[in-house]
C-alpha cells in the first residue's frame, strides 16, 4: 500500500528508522527503485555519521545516519512503523535537513493521533495506514 502511494512522486531515496522502519522502508525502496538509507541508534553505523537528539516520551535519545548517505537537494521519503509524539520523525527530519536534503514526506503503519505527533511535522505531510484513537 505504501508503495502504490508513492509511486509515481518525486522520491529520491527512502530512509527508515530502526527498528521496524527498516523493515518498512527496505522493501519501500526496493519497490520504488530507489537508495535506502538507514537511521540507527548511536554506534551501529561503521564509519562517519551525523546525528540527532530527540525526546520520547520518556527518555532522550539519538539516532546516526552515516555522512554524505543524503546527498544536497535529494527528495527523501522517512518510514517508522508507528507516529506516536512525532520525536523521533522530528528528529529525522533534522537529520535529513542538516545533510542538505528536503524530507518530500513520512510514511508510518500506525498513528496515535490522540498524542498529536502530526503536529510536530509541519507541513510535511504523513501517510499512515492506520489510525488508532483512544490511547
Amino acid at each position: 500500500m505504501m508503495a502504490e502511494h508513492y509511486r509515481g512522486q518525486d522520491v529520491d531515496c527512502v530512509a527508515g528508522f530502526e527498528a521496524r522502519g527498516l523493515i518498512f522502508g527496505a522493501p519501500l525502496a526496493l519497490a520504488l527503485k530507489v537508495p535506502f538509507v538507514p537511521l540507527r541508534k548511536p554506534g551501529k553505523l561503521p564509519g562517519e555519521t551525523i546525528s540527532a537528539e530527540y525526546v520520547t516520551e520518556y527518555s532522550t535519545d539519538k539516532i546516526e545516519m552515516h555522512t554524505g548517505a543524503v546527498k544536497a537537494g535529494q527528495k527523501v521519503l522517512l518510514v517508522d512503523d508507528l507516529i506516536a509524539t512525532g520525536g523521533t520523525l522530528g528528529a529525522g527530519i533534522e537529520l535529513i535537513q542538516t545533510a542538505g536534503g528536503a524530507v518530500m514526506g513520512a510514511t508510518c503503519v500506525v498513528e496515535l493521533p490522540d498524542l498529536k505527533g502530526r503536529a510536530k511535522l509541519g507541513n510535511i505531510p504523513l501517510y499512515v495506514l492506520v489510525q488508532k484513537e483512544g490511547l
